[in-house]
C-alpha cells in the first residue's frame, strides 16, 4: 500500500489525544436526565471515529477496498478529503468550524451557567443574553459545527453513518427542552422564540412575523 497513505495512521497516542481534546466539549453541555446521555454518547463516538480513523486505521479504505476490490487514492474517504480538488480547503473549513463551533460552547456554557445551572431551580431564568441573543441552542449548535466540519475534512464511513444521527438526537432535544420552556416561561419564552433562531441567527425578521425554525 502506498506510503503516503501509511504515514497518516498508526499514530495512536495522536488519536487518544485528539478523542479526549474532543469529548472535552461534552463538559461543557452538562446532561441531567438519561435522554441528554444520548446525543452526548453520538457526539462521543463521532470523536472516537474522526480520532481512530484519521490517526489510527484507515477503516474505511478497507472496507472500500473488501466491497470493490478497487484502491481509491488519498483525498476521496480517508487523507483531507478535499486535497485533490481545491487542496486544503477542507481541511482549513474544519479548523474554521472547530474555532467557532468551541466559541460557541463555551460561550453558551458560561452564560446558562451564571443564569440558570449555578441558581436554584426556582431562580432560575430563562436566558435571553449573550450568545443566546443569537441561538436559542449554541451548544447544540456548536457540536454539530464541529461534526459538519470534521466531515469536510475526513468523511469516512462511520462518520457519514453517525453525522445524521448526531444531527437527529440534538435536534429532538432541542425541540423537548423547548415544550419544557414553553411550558415555564409561557409568553416570554413566545416571544423569545419568534426573534432567535434555534440553531442559526434569524435575519431581517418582520415584527410580528412567525417564521419557521432555522
Amino acid at each position: 500500500m502506498n506510503q503516503e497513505i501509511w504515514s497518516y495512521y498508526g499514530l495512536w497516542g495522536t488519536a487518544a489525544l485528539w478523542a479526549v481534546l474532543c469529548m472535552l466539549f461534552l463538559l461543557f453541555v452538562p446532561f441531567y436526565r438519561r435522554v441528554e446521555r444520548k446525543p452526548a454518547g453520538v457526539f462521543a463516538a463521532f470523536a472516537v471515529a474522526f480520532a481512530f480513523e484519521m490517526f489510527g486505521i484507515p477503516l474505511s479504505l478497507y472496507v472500500v477496498f473488501w466491497i470493490s476490490g478497487r484502491f481509491l487514492p488519498l483525498g476521496v474517504l480517508w487523507g483531507y478529503t478535499l486535497s485533490g480538488t481545491i487542496g486544503m480547503a477542507g481541511h482549513y473549513v474544519f479548523i474554521g468550524a472547530l474555532v467557532v463551533g468551541g466559541g460557541l460552547v463555551v460561550a453558551g456554557w458560561a452564560r446558562i451557567y451564571r443564569d440558570a445551572w449555578s441558581r436554584d431551580e426556582e431562580d432560575a431564568c430563562l436566558v435571553r443574553d449573550g450568545v443566546y441573543r443569537y441561538l436559542r441552542h449554541p451548544q447544540y449548535t456548536g457540536l454539530i459545527l464541529i461534526a459538519t466540519g470534521a466531515l469536510c475534512d475526513w468523511a469516512t464511513i462511520p462518520l457519514l453513518l453517525l453525522w445524521p444521527v448526531l444531527v437527529f438526537r440534538y435536534v429532538g432535544l432541542a425541540r423537548l427542552e423547548e415544550r419544557e420552556l414553553a411550558t415555564r416561561f409561557g409568553a416570554e419564552w413566545r416571544a423569545y422564540r419568534e426573534t432567535t433562531g434555534m440553531f442559526a441567527p434569524r435575519i431581517g425578521l418582520r415584527r410580528g412575523h412567525r417564521p419557521e425554525d432555522t
